[in-house]
């Protein structure tokens, strides 16, 4: 599976961002699809998932402001971003793999990845 991230770029804060993750290979459908974020110094965190069953989780950070989604049809995974912050400014990664309930979160779960779309937030 190869992905491909995009949609980042500069906004200002309030501002929205709707990112895409677009799959080539095996369907999205055979695999939970997250998004993870990495900012200048920081570790990689988890921003949000889309699991085979549709069911969606998300940061607490983000939850209220950030959604995920996907399109079966387009193989391809969505992050809509509202209200964004200063805070949120990072490269963002889609990931996909065969994730299991209780390791969502962690970024080894996920066996493919995407190259990281920079999203800046100014104030």
């Amino acid at each position: 599976v190869q992905l491909q991230a995009s949609g980042g770029g500069l906004v200002q804060a309030g501002d929205s961002l709707r990112l895409s993750c677009a799959a080539s290979g095996r369907t999205f459908s055979s695999y939970a699809c997250g998004w993870f974020r990495q900012a200048p110094g920081k570790e990689r965190e988890f921003v949000a998932v889309i699991r085979r069953s549709g069911n969606t989780y998300y940061a607490n950070s983000v939850k209220g402001r950030f959604t995920i989604s996907g399109d079966d049809a387009k193989n391809t995974v969505y992050l809509q971003m509202n209200s964004l912050k200063p805070e949120d400014t990072a490269i963002y990664y889609c990931a996909a793999g065969r994730v299991i309930l209780t390791s969502y979160q962690a970024s080894n779960a996920y066996a493919y990845w995407g190259q990281g779309t920079l999203v800046t937030v100014s104030s």
